[in-house]
């Protein structure tokens, strides 16, 4: 039977090492098979989505806002140059996180504003003269995404978008280098202890924060600071079996704490907007150093780093993009399209980009195919129309409404069950501070 010191050892290895492995494992998707409506792209090349998601894209929680473009960076080539065009005040941001998740730099709109620009990304240690007229990003890790989204106003704006995608460039300084790319798991491991091959594999050709590498340490007894040949392949019978009971429990513990969460509710809305601000370390450019945006707790820090990943990867900080989300209408119930219900926005969030509300079907949290093609609402859909004083009154419900201002403001709701999803491009402090209230769904 398994000790409990080792169960209790594979939980915390589990937790420190999820987001290392899980976003890894979405890096070799996107350079080998591409993800939804990005195709594949090689290293240090953009992977660039054409069109605005419908239901047709089946992924979880996907936005309708804005059209992506990803790019997974390998700095073990040296180098390598980003330009960006102007987008004449259009919002846009690059997002930088690295092999653990931690957001490090931003730029676009918020960050470093929509004129023409040039950055070069550099890996950790260099100490090179960056081409003139670059500003330099250091990297924490040699391979780091960057997640890259434009906002876009309808289909009609996609042309004009798509421009700019092509615009925006990756040149390594040096033509020639190959990336080394990921490291490989041995193939003798066995397959329930493959994660531990891949965070003992991964966390050392990427290492960690100073800060987390006595916990990195700490975990020895478990083989994955095991340097060389990989120890799993030799275990007994009964080492392996060990082993995996164990990282089977530890994937019920990070579900529990993705269900349960640390954030608070108003109204029946879930403000998730602190669940990223694990990174103590790295602060590059559009990157704010400021405590009211890190998780002091280390053990919580942990613990919240593996819940953003399986819940949200490549979320933002929430000075970026703040989200939230409800399940529960203003008596407690479960929303549900057999209901109607109105949203009456008063004033609209306050935000320095836009904020949309997008619908999603429970349990896969899709996109719903509805008659009129709307799949989200917000500040910059056509046709809405406002209440007297200046406020939104948005009606959501399955079937359509009959006509005025409820069908003119109609978010789509599936027959079944709901959750919607708010989300706040560059909010405003008092949407962060609690200064404004999300009013509750109402029946």
């Amino acid at each position: 039977m398994q000790s409990r010191n080792e169960s209790d050892q594979v939980t915390e290895a589990y937790l420190y090492g999820f987001p290392l492995v899980f976003n890894l494992d979405q890096v070799t998707r996107y350079v080998t098979e591409g993800v939804g409506a990005n195709p594949a792209a090689a290293f240090n090349t953009f992977s660039h989505a054409r069109a605005l998601a419908g239901p047709a894209d089946t992924f979880v929680t996907i936005n309708n806002d804005t059209v992506y473009s990803m790019a997974q960076i390998d700095l073990s080539v040296g180098p390598v140059a980003l330009h960006v065009p102007d987008t004449a005040g259009r919002y846009y941001v690059l997002q930088f996180v690295d092999a653990w998740t931690n957001n490090f730099a931003y730029v676009g709109h918020r960050a470093t504003g929509t004129s023409e620009g040039d950055f070069v990304f550099v890996p950790p240690g260099w100490e090179g003269e960056p081409p003139a007229g670059h500003t330099v990003i250091r990297f924490p890790t040699t391979v780091a995404s960057i997640v890259g989204r434009w906002s876009v106003a309808g289909n009609q704006d996609l042309a004009d978008v798509h421009a700019l995608q092509d615009a925006t460039t990756l040149t390594p300084l040096d033509p020639d280098a190959t990336p080394v790319g990921l490291a490989v798991p041995h193939p003798a491991v066995p397959a329930d202890l493959l994660f531990l091959e891949k965070l003992r594999i991964w966390s050392q050709q990427f290492p960690p924060a100073e800060r987390d590498r006595p916990l990195q340490a700490s975990l020895a007894p478990l083989g994955v600071a095991e340097p060389g040949a990989s120890p799993y392949p030799s275990l007994t019978e009964e080492e392996r079996s060990s082993l995996a009971a164990g990282l089977a429990h530890a994937k019920d513990v990070l579900h529990r704490a993705l269900v349960s969460g640390h954030s608070p509710e108003v109204n029946g809305w879930k403000l998730t907007f602190h669940a990223f601000d694990y990174n103590l370390d790295f602060f590059e450019v559009g990157a704010l150093d400021d405590d009211q945006f890190k998780i002091a707790d280390p053990k919580l820090r942990i613990v919240e780093r593996a819940a953003a990943a399986i819940g949200g990867l490549w979320g933002n900080h929430p000075y970026e993009a703040a989200y939230i989300m409800t399940y529960l209408d203003n008596q407690g119930e479960q929303l549900t399209g057999a209901r109607t219900y109105t949203l009456r926005l008063n004033p609209t969030p306050p935000v320095n980009a836009f904020w949309s509300l997008t619908m999603y079907s429970v349990p896969d949290f899709y996109l719903i195919e509805n008659p009129i093609d709307r799949y989200s609402i917000g500040d910059r859909t056509p046709g809405v129309i406002l209440d007297d004083d200046g406020a939104l009154t948005i009606t959501i419900s399955h079937e359509r409404p009959a006509g005025g201002k409820e069908a003119a403001n109609w978010l789509p709701a599936p027959a079944g069950d709901f959750r919607p999803v708010m989300r706040m491009y560059e909010p405003d402090s008092s949407v962060l501070d609690g200064g404004y209230e999300f009013p509750p769904i109402t029946r």
